[in-house]
């Protein structure tokens, strides 16, 4: 069985998340990373993971319970508004979820949108998960070769980001 851990955000202080422990942790951390230095600076209080004490509005919204969803600043996108971001804002959420290769979906996709959900889209096994995790892991070790160090505007990753998108919207609806 797997546990969950609180682990701290990188640059952001006394900031901390609480998710499934492992490979989770490892892509939900690279998420919060680069929205934290790429689209805003997250402060105490503007993010949750996982949680017993959550009151489930929509069926996505279960998995805070197992530790595999987070919430980026919750009280900037309330359940079922859209267009909370800028353009520039939603071109980089977009290349994060192209770096996670489909393992994350973002619950601004959803039919009733939540901006500021992020889950695990496979389970905790699937080889994509960990293929994933040991991608970000190498950046950590070799940082001009993971994220920021590419630019989210170029060509080939405006049509990775498209492509998920689209792949991902599809699954949904099958």
């Amino acid at each position: 069985m797997q546990t969950t851990g609180t682990y701290p955000v990188e640059g952001a202080g006394a900031l901390t998340v609480s998710v499934l422990d492992g490979d989770i942790a490892t892509v939900f951390l690279h998420v919060i990373r680069r929205y934290h230095y790429e689209i805003a600076r997250l402060e105490k209080g503007e993010m949750t993971g996982h949680t017993t004490r959550h009151t489930v509005a929509q069926a996505y919204e279960s998995n805070y319970l197992s530790g595999t969803a987070i919430a980026i600043r919750p009280e900037m996108y309330p359940t079922g508004a859209r267009n909370g971001f800028f353009a520039e804002e939603l071109t980089l959420v977009r290349d994060i979820l192209a770096d996670c290769e489909g393992v994350v979906r973002w619950g601004g996709d959803e039919s009733t949108p939540k901006e500021s959900h992020f889950e695990i889209a496979v389970g905790p096994r699937d080889p994509l998960l960990g293929q994933v995790a040991k991608k970000i892991a190498a950046w950590t070790l070799s940082p001009a070769a993971g994220a920021g160090a590419t630019d989210a505007t170029a060509a080939p990753r405006l049509r990775a980001a498209d492509a998920l998108k689209r792949r991902q919207k599809a699954s949904r609806s099958s």
